[in-house]
């Protein structure tokens, strides 16, 4: 005796967004910090960055730009304008206060 079962056909598996996309359409016209993109695309914070860095390389071929609004220390009110890293500092280089701001990242558009 054979048994020949009749395959059912396969669904395609949903089209989702990547992370990256998901991080994209997150900050697009809204200014968020690592922590509230981690929490709203369930990722770590430590993905976040590293996604934030490559879409900062690579969103001129989107026609946008990553705005980062500089992390602030609580205590005396330095501005890490100069700071390059998208992570949040450890310590103001100033007062050596570890109560610091984090940068918030947007999405604009290229102009």
């Amino acid at each position: 005796m054979s048994r020949n079962k009749e395959k059912q056909p396969t669904v395609p598996a949903a089209v989702t967004d990547t992370v990256r996309q998901r991080i994209i359409g997150l900050l697009a016209g809204r200014s968020l910090s690592s922590q509230e993109i981690s929490a709203e695309a369930g990722i770590s914070e430590r993905e976040v960055e590293a996604h934030l860095e490559h879409i900062r390389r690579s969103a001129h071929g989107f026609g946008v730009k990553l705005r980062v609004t500089a992390a602030e220390c609580r205590k005396c009110g330095f501005i890490f304008h100069k700071r390059e890293r998208l992570s949040r500092p450890g310590k103001c280089p100033v007062c050596r206060g570890q109560s610091i701001s984090q940068p918030h990242f947007t999405l604009e558009l290229n102009r």
